[in-house]
Order: structure tokens, then sequence, then C-alpha cells
């Protein structure tokens, strides 16, 4: 990717490879460059990226050199490269302090060798850095500079860390660095479910947080307070590790609803609190778009999470929980999501009740097995010949007919045939059980009660 660069090559797709690079690892290799300030945002090689191309090290241990150059520390940084490029060289201690000194003590002929390659790559570097300006960096920021994806936080027992990267690693918890709270993690190995640190220094949040402060993720999560009210979480992280953390009590009310919107998308429509009268309003549109009606609302899950935001938001204002949304609001906010055209269209086509002869009405539940059904007692039908329905008559009502203690006596999609059915013996019946009801022999032309008879008749 950093040759490729030098090139001018933006798009490798038009090369002719003997082996293509793979689309995925180039992309990833093109981003860590960028990381390291060797591409610029449009994928052209920077003033660094120059420099860094002319040393004889891989992207990462050039930058590293590169920017300690600037410090004025090319020799510190170049042993550094130096370690991270030679296994075993300065011994097996897990502390870069310590391996660094082992390399300055060693009179082999090998850390000889190592200590002059990194003199001269120190002298390459320094004459590409220029003058030295800048504070000194510690061992551990300077390895962060190559790796810094691998600075590490401690977690959980001593001796395990998490990298910015999110991924687990750990060292014995009898070496020292094992009380350190954060670590430059600059060599790992094993590759199971935790890498084993090889290789680290400690580094304090602060200088991190001065070496890296154009890379500080600063973000506000909102969690449940004490009392179970919403407060705000003011968060400053470096890749998945919190820098810095402060509450705020009187968060923004755009951040609250925002945190309750991702509340009700993470439990799901399901868990609002939907009253009989919301519960309604959504079983009549899906009983209309199961007719197959084309102008029927979606108020379905799906399609209310999908445009959560429009209809829901307004209604999360001035609240701090979704416990102290109430069933009335919410069934608001989903009639103004509907509009008043739709709402009357719905009206029409799906009403929320039904009047019986008596001029009483019934909710229609439109959510019951077989079709809307309404449970209306026998006597308020009387005089009704014909079968009511809805959806301009193509879905009769279900009529659950009860006796005067609101027992079911009946359930019918037919009245008319009940009338000249089974009627004769449920009338009978209802006549011994009922005696100060009226209980007519033709009740497709009596009239409707609601009342008993009147004494004395």
């Amino acid at each position: 990717a950093l040759d490729l660069a030098r090139w001018g090559v933006k798009d490798a797709a038009g090369l002719a490879f003997l082996d293509p690079p793979p689309a995925g690892a180039l992309a990833e290799a093109r981003s860590l460059l960028a990381r390291l300030e060797v591409l610029d945002g449009q994928g052209v090689l920077t003033a660094h990226g120059e420099a860094l191309s002319r040393l004889p090290l891989p992207p990462r241990l050039a930058h590293m050199v590169l920017a300690a150059a600037a410090r004025g520390q090319a020799e510190r940084a170049a042993r550094i490269a130096v370690l991270a490029s030679e296994p075993g060289l300065g011994g097996r201690e897990v502390d870069l302090r310590l391996r660094l000194e082992a390399l300055e003590r060693d009179r082999g002929q090998r850390a000889r060798a190592a200590r002059s390659l990194a003199g001269r790559w120190a002298a390459q570097t320094a004459r590409e850095a220029g003058r030295a300006q800048g504070e000194p960096l510690d061992d551990g920021l300077l390895m962060a500079l190559a790796w810094p994806e691998r600075v590490a936080r401690a977690r959980g027992p001593a001796g395990h860390f998490q990298l910015a990267g999110g991924r687990g690693v750990w060292l014995e918890e009898t070496d020292p660095l094992a009380r350190d709270s954060w670590l430059a993690v600059g060599e790992l190995g094993g590759g199971g479910r935790a890498d084993r640190i090889l290789m680290a220094a400690p580094v304090q949040p602060a200088d991190l947080e001065r070496l890296f402060a154009a890379a500080i993720v600063r973000e506000a999560r909102i969690e449940p307070g004490p009392s179970g009210r919403l407060r705000a979480v003011r968060i400053e992280r470096i890749g998945r590790l919190v820098l810095r953390e402060m509450l705020d009590e009187a968060p923004s009310a755009d951040l609250i609803r925002a945190a309750l919107l991702d509340q009700v998308r993470a439990d799901g429509i399901a868990g609002l609190p939907w009253g009989e009268a919301g519960r309604a309003l959504r079983a009549r549109a899906d009983f209309l778009r199961g007719l197959g009606e084309a102008d029927a609302p979606d108020l379905g899950d799906a399609a209310l999470l999908e445009d959560l935001d429009a209809w829901l938001g307004p209604a999360l204002a001035g609240l701090r929980s979704l416990s102290d949304l109430s069933p009335a609001r919410l069934e608001g906010a989903l009639a103004a999501h509907l509009g008043h055209a739709a709402q009357r269209r719905l009206d029409a086509l799906a009403p929320a009740r039904w009047t019986a002869p008596t001029g009483n009405s019934f909710a229609i539940d439109y959510a019951a097995p077989g079709g809307p059904r309404v449970e209306v007692r026998v006597q308020e039908v009387f005089g009704l010949s014909t079968h009511p329905a809805v959806a301009q008559g193509r879905a009769p009502l279900t009529l659950a007919l009860t006796s005067p203690a609101h027992r079911p006596i009946q359930t019918t999609r037919d009245l008319p045939g009940f009338w000249r059915g089974s009627w004769r013996e449920v009338r009978a019946e209802m006549r011994g059980r009922y005696p100060r009801h009226v209980w007519p022999e033709d009740p497709a032309s009596a009239t409707p009660t609601a009342r008993a008879k009147p004494r004395g008749t």
C-alpha cells in the first residue's frame, strides 16, 4: 500500500498483479497508513509519508522513529525498533525498559550489530526529520506511536488487560507490569482467546491524551441513575478504552430522547406501554392490510421501528424514562403519525366500535381469532334482520351473544340464520333462567332493549 501511494496509484484494480492483494487486506493497510499520518484523506502520500517511505523500516517502526527524531529521540526509538524486529534481542523480559538496558550492556556480536544498525537508522531518520523540537516521550509512548491499537488498560484480575482494539490480553500476575493500569504493548504471542503480552511499557492516560489528541473520541452515553431516571455519562476514549468518564445529571433533551429511542430499538415495539386503545388501533390497521386494502397504514413492529424517530420522538419530549410514557400519550403519537385523512379512512372501514340497535356501542376486537368480534347481550340485537359487517360489507362481525348475566349463549356470523334456527332452543332455556327479561318468538322484528321487563308485566 505504501509503494502504491509512492507511485501515485489510488486504485490497485487496474494493475497487472501476478497475485492481486486481497481487497480487504489492502483496505486495512491503507487505513493503518492513514492513522500513521502517511496518507491524507484522499489517499495521497503526505510529507511525513514521503520521509517515512525512504527509511529501510516497516511503516509502523519508521513512523515511530521519525516521530521520535522530531523530538531528538531518534537513537532511543531506533533501538526499540531493533528490539521489535529481532526476537530475543535484549532478553525475554516483558518490560521494554529492561530489554533496552540489557541491549546496552550486552557485548556480544549480535547486540553490537543491532546497536550499530539502530545508529544508522537513527542518523538517517534524524536527517529526514530535520531540527529536533518538542518534548521527549517515555518509552511506552514511543512504542504506542507504532502500535496505537495496542494501548492497553487493566481490567479484571491482575495481569489482564484490554487493548484499544477491544481484544483481551494478559501477562503473568507476578510480572511487575501487572500492577500498572495502562500499558503500551509492542509484542504479543499466543493467538488463542487472549494473546500473551511479550513486550510492553507503562504509559499514563494523561500522556496518551496529549499524544493522541486527534484520535480521542468524545461521546455521551445515557444510563439509568440510582433512582431509575436517565443521566448522561460523558466519555473520552481511545478506541475501546475509556480515558475519562464524567457524570452529567442534567443531560440535554435531545440526548435523552435519542437514548430513549435507542432503548425502544433494543427492546422492541412490543416493550412500549401499549394501552387498550393503542393496541386496538394497530389491530384495526393490521386487519385492513390483511384484507388487501391498498391504502391501509402499516403499524406493524418493523414499520414503526423504521420510522421511530418521526412518530415517537415528539411524544418523548420532557420524559426521562420510558416508564413515564403513558398509554394515552403513546396512542396520541400513533394517531398523529397516521394523519387526519388516514384516520378518517380507518374509522370508515374499520371502526373502533359498533352501535347496536339499542344505540349502545361496543368495542370491536380486531385481533380476535376468526376476525373482528363484538360481545353484546342478545336483547340488544333484537330487531336486527341483517348481519352487521365492516370494511364496506366485506368482513362480517363475529357476534358473541350473551345472556343478561353476560354469559355466552351463541357465537355467530349469521344472525338471521340464528334467528331462524337455534333461537327456539335458546329462547326456551333463557325464559326459564331469566324470566324478568323479554324473549320474543320472532327476535328479528322485536324491539331491542338493554333492560329487563318492567315490574308487573
